[in-house]
This record gives structure tokens, sequence and C-alpha cells, in this order.
């Protein structure tokens, strides 16, 4: 799998989800409730668009002679124990940066999230904390990590690549607001890929983050009212206060997240791969960005601006 193969996989993707809404958006018009399926059955499908196109393209590039199994190709290695607890403390380290970016994209654009919430619990906890809590991160890992930011390596810098997956993460959620920290997830999810050499630390990292989001969620929705006390109202005001604390916890824990990777990279013996990752140029390759990748980039931003427009109005 090189940059030109994970360029078309990804426009496949947006091209899928583009097909989707338009389906869905005639059936409304036509007052056709055939996409009226419930939530678990929207993540299925969401996570099923994901995975295929990306599969698909990854089969199509195996060599006829290729002896590596699939889980190999992708990089699930082993990690240490001791790895893998630092991949748990590494992950609760980042989720202050993705709280304020979250925060500070809300200044602007709706909480996606928050837009689900009702649909959520009203689900079981089992149900939800498996199709968004551990479902969806091995899905999202497998493609993103696994075949997008491998197979750009095939093609250039660590540098660009984790980039270019990042961004391609961060594009993938079809909404500003869950961009704004997408992005910066993608580029710690795979820094953490190369300290450890494993797939595995991405996935495990991914699973523990959205599930203890899920958690949240259904811990508040069982504190009573009384409680809680009077629901303050969401402004800009309110928001703008809130940042501040926000990017304090994150300018602490972010450096912390960046010296869990180092170690990591230490006790995986993989200190110079992941030194690396500054080195932006590196011979051999090939061009990173294709005209299905530019292609790609600005259907999605169409689309999310569609979204953030429709969402105002």
């Amino acid at each position: 799998m090189n940059s030109k193969k994970v360029n078309w996989a990804f426009l496949s993707l947006i091209l899928l989800n583009i097909a989707l809404y338009a389906l869905m958006f005639i059936c409304y018009a036509q007052g056709i409730a055939i996409f009226d399926i419930g939530i678990v059955a929207n993540l299925l499908v969401s996570q099923m668009i994901l995975i295929s196109p990306a599969f698909l393209f990854a089969l199509a590039s195996r060599k006829k002679t290729e002896t590596g199994r699939m889980n190999e190709m992708l990089g699930f290695h082993k990690i240490k124990i001791s790895s893998f607890l630092m991949v748990l403390l590494f992950t609760f380290l980042i989720m202050p940066m993705s709280t304020a970016l979250n925060a500070i994209s809300m200044l602007f654009v709706d909480n996606t999230v928050n837009a689900i919430s009702g649909d959520v619990l009203q689900m079981p906890f089992p149900v939800m904390l498996f199709m968004i809590g551990i479902f969806g991160p091995f899905c999202e890992e497998f493609v993103f990590r696994g075949i997008i930011f491998r197979g750009y390596k095939n093609s250039g810098s660590v540098f660009w690549s984790v980039f270019w997956s990042a961004l391609l993460f961060g594009l993938m959620h079809l909404n500003f607001n869950q961009a704004a920290y997408a992005v910066a997830l993608g580029i710690m999810f795979a820094l953490l890929v190369e300290a450890t050499g494993s797939l595995w630390s991405s996935v495990i990292a991914h699973m523990v983050f959205n599930s203890w989001q899920v958690c949240i969620m259904y811990l508040t929705d069982l504190i009573p009212a009384e409680v809680m006390g009077p629901e303050v109202e969401l402004t800009q005001e309110t928001l703008i206060a809130a940042i501040g604390p926000y990017l304090f916890a994150a300018a602490v824990a972010t450096p912390l997240a960046v010296c869990v990777l180092i170690w990591l990279s230490k006790n995986e013996r993989r200190e110079a791969q992941f030194c690396s990752v500054c080195a932006r140029r590196k011979e051999k390759k090939e061009a990173m960005v294709s005209i299905p990748l530019i292609i790609a980039i600005v259907l999605s931003l169409v689309c999310m601006s569609m979204e953030w427009i429709m969402a105002l109005l």
C-alpha cells in the first residue's frame, strides 16, 4: 500500500458518505423512512463504510509472493505490559487537549456528540460501550493508523505521514466540531504507534478514550437533577470562561504525554525510529499529495461547510 492507493481509498470513503447522505436526503424528501434504523445500525453502517474501501485497497496491494499475515502488515505487534500501562496514562494525559479544542470549536459550531447524546442514552450502556468504545475505535485505528499511516510511510517521511493521516482522520468526521480535536488526536495516536511500533497501542488508547467518554455520559445522566443543580445556559461567555482552565490543563498534561511517548520509545527500543519523526525528508519516495487526495479534501470541506450552514438555518 502506497500514498497513491491511500488517497484513492480515502476518496472512495468520502464518495460513499456523500452518496449515502444524498440517498438519505432524497428518501427524507419523499417521506420514505427507510433510514430510520436507530443509532446502533447507523453506527454499524458508518463503520462499514469507513473500513470497506481501505480494506479492499489493502488487499489489492498485497503482493502475490507476500507471505506475511494481514495483522503483521498493519503492525499488530505485541507490546510490553509496562508499555500497556503507560499507554493508559498517555490516554488520560491527552484528554485535556481534546477537551480544550472541543470547547474552542464550540465557539463557532455546535457540539456534534451532544447532539446525539439523547439517542445514545436511550440504548443500554453495554451496547453503546461496545459500539462507541470498542468497535468504532478498532475500525478507525485499523484504517487510519493501520492502512493510511503505514501506506504514507511507504511513500515518504514519517513527519508527513503523521500529518496527512491525522488530517484525513479529522476530515473523515465531516463536521468542524469533531475535526478540530480529531486532527490533534490523530497526530498523538500516530506518534504513539511510532513510539511503540505497534498498532495495538493506538487501538488501546482510542478505546480507552472513547469508553471513558461513554461512561461519563451515562454517569452524568444518572445524577439526579436536584444534585446537579440548575442547568447553566451554554453561551459564548460561559464557553470563554471555561476555555481558560481547559487550556491550562492541556498545557500541563500534553507535554507530559510527549514525555510518555519518549519513555515508550525507549522501553520498546525504538528511540531511533521515534526520533526520525522530525526528519521531513527521506530517500526514495514519491509525492504524497495527488489529485484524488485534493478532490477528497475539497469534497470533505464542502460537506462540512454545508453541515455548518444547515445548522445555522
